[in-house]
């Protein structure tokens, strides 16, 4: 069953992980109308939008007002409604409102019936309309939420667990 979603005015679009680093799911969460939506993405979908809702803030007017930072925390309990494929992400600047697109991921193929196409299903679609404000404040989050995992080996790059990891460049 797909969702479809548009809201003018939103109340919050903010991230989050849920559980211990290393095993972490992270979710978006948008707020609006009464209404929230929450969506399962990978850390590295958080860290892009972050990095490019920047580059649209720093071609529009500065921002003025931010939400408070208790909006920011997820709502619970957090139940995903789907899992995050694509993103859309744009400046309106007739009503000085980014545009956030949220689509379903959709699996275009079974490997188990490769004669059933599944690019024809319906997917899920959120679209919200969020102030500068909200997207500085998103940003901001979404660092501190990304960051708070695991440290990262100055070798390879890669997360080093609580025992330690085996470092590719070390041996």
């Amino acid at each position: 069953m797909s969702l479809y979603f548009e809201f003018d005015t939103t109340d919050t679009f903010t991230t989050g992980a849920l559980g211990e680093p290393g095993q972490r799911t992270f979710v978006l969460q948008v707020r609006a109308d009464g209404q929230r939506i929450t969506i399962k993405c990978e850390k590295e979908q958080v860290a892009a939008m972050s990095e490019y809702l920047r580059k649209l803030l720093a071609d529009a007017p500065d921002v003025s007002q931010r939400p408070i930072e208790d909006s920011m925390q997820l709502l619970m309990p957090v139940e995903p409604q789907f899992v995050l494929g694509t993103v859309g992400l744009a400046y309106d600047s007739i009503s000085d409102r980014l545009v956030i697109q949220l689509d379903e991921i959709n699996i275009v193929n079974d490997d188990e019936n490769p004669d059933v196409d599944l690019s024809s299903q319906d997917v899920s679609r959120i679209r919200a309309n969020i102030t500068r404000g909200q997207a500085a404040a998103f940003c901001e989050h979404a660092d501190e939420v990304v960051a708070s995992g695991r440290p990262t080996c100055i070798f390879c790059g890669r997360p080093i667990n609580k025992d330690g990891h085996l470092c590719p460049r070390m041996n």
